[in-house]
C-alpha cells in the first residue's frame, strides 16, 4: 500500500507484471497482469473519496 500526499492517490497492489489498467469508475483504475488477475488498485482524490470512511474509523478507533 502506498499514498502518495502530494497527489491524493492511493495504491493498492502486490507483486506482478501489469498487463492492462481497466477504469472501474472515474478516479479508480485496476490493474491487472497478463491472466487477467488483480494485481493493483489506484485510487485518485484518495482523501475525497475515502472521506465517509475515515471520519467514522477514527471514532471508534478513539472508543477502542
Amino acid at each position: 500500500m502506498y499514498y502518495d500526499a502530494e497527489e491524493d492517490i492511493l495504491f493498492l497492489a502486490k507483486e506482478g507484471r501489469e498487463s492492462e489498467v481497466v477504469e472501474l469508475s472515474p478516479g479508480v483504475s485496476l490493474e491487472l497482469d497478463d491472466s487477467n488477475n488483480l494485481i493493483g488498485i489506484e485510487v485518485f482524490k484518495a482523501s475525497i473519496v475515502f472521506k465517509g470512511v475515515i471520519k467514522p474509523m477514527e471514532k471508534r478507533l478513539r472508543v477502542a
